[in-house]
């Protein structure tokens, strides 16, 4: 299972912008697709999980602000992100489990300028 994720990159407080996740390789049993994010010297966060039969799940910061959602026939996730702000600014990496298994894709810088 390989994933390729897409999208990230600078944008003022406010505005909005969207990550891919494409999934190829082993895609079948992909149980959950997510994004969490990472600035230097924390540790990484979850920002939104999507479970099969469609159950989503959010980081508490991100609420109201960020969607996230999945077009299995393109085997993609994605992460919308509205009103972001400065504290937004992070790597963000997209996960995949299968059976149990975790993959992680290539992490995509986001900045958010004040």
């Amino acid at each position: 299972v390989q994933l390729q994720a897409s999208g990230g990159g600078l944008v003022q407080a406010g505005g909005s912008l969207r990550l891919s996740c494409a999934v190829s390789g082993s895609v079948f049993n992909i149980n959950a697709m997510g994004w969490y994010r990472q600035t230097p010297g924390k540790q990484r966060d979850l920002v939104a999980d999507i479970i099969v039969g469609r159950d989503t799940y959010y980081g508490d910061s991100v609420k109201g602000r960020f969607t996230i959602s999945r077009d299995n026939a393109k085997n993609t996730v994605y992460l919308q992100m509205d009103s972001l702000k400065p504290e937004d600014t992070a790597v963000y990496s997209c996960r995949g489990v299968q059976r149990g298994d975790v993959y992680w894709g290539q992490g995509s810088e986001v900045t958010v300028s004040s």
